[in-house]
């Protein structure tokens, strides 16, 4: 993880009032776009995880958690499953409803996307309030998995969604 930080301060952008006044959005498709901090960004998700022990399939939640989580499937040997955004999915599902910092949503699996007892990884992008991420958790511990913990690659504090997530091992790759 130790490039990670100093390739991702510079590459992140911070976005104004962004989707709406008063929000800063924190964009990292530079980050993804550039070939050091793409990589950077892979080696410190997959080190965090292998920290947590044997995961057997990790999962991205729509739509910057799901490009990184096949990188960090790959890098661990596992498989990946999509939490998309609600009628993404094209067979049965389960669903989640969740508030946003700025609204509501619903995010769904398939129904079938994990086996009873399989160790789950969750990866996401940003950490905030921890709706969608708790929602997500729910979705895999209806499924009968165990949700090994949770990677993001930021966190904002001041919005406290690590008390949305109990117990639950988080790792943010840094803080803003």
């Amino acid at each position: 993880m130790s490039d990670f930080p100093d390739v991702a301060a510079r590459l992140i952008r911070a976005v104004e009032d962004w989707p709406e006044p008063g929000v800063t959005f924190r964009d990292i498709t530079p980050l993804l776009a550039d070939p050091d901090g793409l990589s950077a960004t892979v080696t410190a998700l997959s080190d965090a995880a292998r920290a947590l022990g044997p995961i057997d399939v990790v999962a991205g939640i729509e739509a910057r958690g799901f490009l990184l989580a096949p990188l960090v499937a790959e890098a661990l040997g596992t498989g990946m499953v999509p939490v998309r955004k609600a009628g993404k999915l094209p067979a049965a599902t389960l669903a989640e409803s969740y508030a946003l910092e700025y609204g509501a949503a619903t995010i769904e699996i398939h129904a079938d996307a994990v086996r009873a007892g399989a160790r789950v990884l969750i990866i996401d992008d940003v950490l905030a309030t921890g709706g969608t991420l708790a929602a997500a958790v729910r979705l895999f511990e209806r499924a009968g998995a165990e949700v090994a913990g949770a990677l993001v690659l930021i966190e904002l504090p001041a919005l406290a969604g690590r008390t949305a997530l109990g117990d639950l091992p988080l790792t943010a790759l840094m803080e803003y």
